[in-house]
């Protein structure tokens, strides 16, 4: 059973940074999308944006604006969100998920696999 394992949460002052890594571990799929949510209180979790492990290609929902950047480190088993420019409404659960099984890379329900969640707050 693949197991994820989120850590770098915290809380920081609106213009700052965050780097959130996603372990995981008897992760063994070759080619599969491994994105981040987001999950505020009072709302549905949301994609914030994927990676494909298959060729590195990345993408991400319209709100981020290019402050943040996935990327993976496949040696580690290591995702990576690096969040910059933070705002306040970007205060939430961040989750990692993995295992794609069908449908878009940003519907919760695609994925066969999930964290347990780094909480995200950014005071302004």
């Amino acid at each position: 059973q693949v197991q994820l394992v989120e850590s770098g949460g915290g809380s920081v002052q609106a213009g700052g940074s965050l780097r959130l890594s996603c372990t995981a571990s008897r992760y063994t799929y070759s080619r599969d999308f491994m994105s981040w949510f987001r999950q505020a209180p009072g709302k549905e979790r949301e994609g914030v944006g994927t990676i494909y492990t298959g060729n590195g290609g990345t993408q991400y929902a319209d709100f981020v604006q290019g402050r943040f950047t996935i990327s993976k480190d496949s040696t580690k088993n290591i995702l990576y969100l690096q969040m910059n420019s933070l705002k306040p409404e970007d205060t939430a659960m961040y989750y990692c998920a993995a295992g794609l099984s069908e449908g878009p890379w940003n519907s919760a329900r695609s994925y066969r696999h999930w964290g347990q969640g780094t909480q995200v707050t950014v005071s302004s």
